[in-house]
């Protein structure tokens, strides 16, 4: 660099030594011209002056810039998983699964609202547009879920939709959180999903699922007391959200499907259906009359009040937590004791 520097320094003396004569030779030529050659000669001299000065400036050596980078690989797990899932029940599982690594919003808690009338709104899309693992239920309970999915398109978003997993369809019963089977499939498939969102944490998760695991054991353990005790016994349900559960304790639910069924979809049941299910409760036959007081009609309200004039014991259970703030576990193993009594109460013929 120095030896430009050399070169450049000589060319600007020759180029000012050629001024200084020529500036001399012109002594003889008339002012006017004299004038415009001395200032085209300066022109030149500048321009000359000028790009040899850019010429070094290029050629500096430059210094080294660090450049910062973040890392947006898609691959990389979140600092904290974000999880969305439509209702509370799925909402307190993968809670418990997740723990600390995971932010759990819950969709449909409400518990004076009827889960299968939900209508979704902005917040809703927004939530789920940002979320990294979104959990539905599926088989027609939770469409506008369904479509919020669709319509974000998010990249590298993880949905669990319960209904696939369990090989259910639409128009099959969607009430999957009453079958103790299903939850745990499902929580097995909720830690699965974990696992592969964020493997380098795989060790904490394996932890909080045992922990979640033994924890549900409470609630298995009192299906099964219920199953050796009363296995048989006919009861009664104003919806189809008692069927799982029924089958897992061995209960005879003799309601007609019909009627049921309409209920869950908010429909009016076939008149014969409402026949038969009368009649069912004014024979006496029936133990117990299990409740949905969440999808609450005139119609559930009259066979309702069928059923404590016969002095048939009733077991109201809800759609979603109640109270929202407890555990799954906590709700169910509730729902449990209330029935569990209803039938001993119903044996001693209290």
């Amino acid at each position: 660099m120095l030896a430009l520097v050399n070169i450049f320094s000589r060319i600007l003396i020759n180029l000012a030594i050629l001024y200084t004569r020529l500036i001399l030779n012109l002594r003889g030529l008339r002012m006017q011209n004299r004038t415009v050659i001395i200032a085209v000669a300066l022109v030149v001299i500048v321009v000359v002056a000028a790009s040899l000065a850019g010429f070094y400036y290029i050629n500096q050596p430059s210094a080294t810039v660090p450049v910062q980078t973040t890392s947006t690989s898609p691959t990389s797990p979140p600092a904290t998983i974000q999880v969305v899932a439509g209702e509370n029940f799925w909402g307190s599982l993968i809670s418990q699964l997740g723990g600390t690594h995971t932010q759990v919003l819950s969709i449909v808690t409400d518990p004076n609202a009827d889960p299968h009338e939900y209508e979704s709104n902005s917040a809703d899309a927004q939530a789920i547009a940002n979320a990294n693992f979104v959990i539905v239920n599926g088989a027609g309970y939770d469409d506008w879920a369904l479509k919020l999915i669709a319509a974000s398109n998010t990249p590298n978003q993880k949905v669990l939709n319960v209904a696939d997993l369990l090989g259910k369809k639409q128009g099959d019963n969607p009430h999957f959180w009453y079958s103790p089977t299903y939850v745990n499939e499902t929580v097995k498939a909720m830690y699965s999903d974990l696992l592969s969102i964020d493997p380098a944490d795989t060790a904490y998760y394996t932890q909080q699922y045992s922990a979640l695991n033994s924890s549900l054991g409470v609630y298995n353990s009192r299906i099964s007391e219920i199953r050796q005790k009363f296995a048989g016994t006919k009861v009664a349900s104003t919806e189809s959200i008692f069927e799982y559960l029924a089958n897992a304790t061995g209960l005879d639910l003799i309601s007609p499907p019909a009627f049921m069924e309409a209920v869950a979809e908010g429909n009016d049941p076939p008149a014969q259906s409402v026949v038969q299910f009368q009649q069912q409760i004014q024979s006496g036959n029936v133990s117990v009359l299990v409740y949905n007081a969440q999808t609450v009609t005139p119609l559930t309200q009259n066979i309702k009040a069928m059923a404590a004039a016969k002095g048939i014991p009733i077991v109201a259970v809800t759609e979603t937590i109640q109270p929202p703030d407890v555990s799954f576990q906590v709700w169910m193993n509730a729902e449990l004791i209330s029935l569990q009594n209803a039938l001993n109460a119903q044996a001693l013929g209290q």
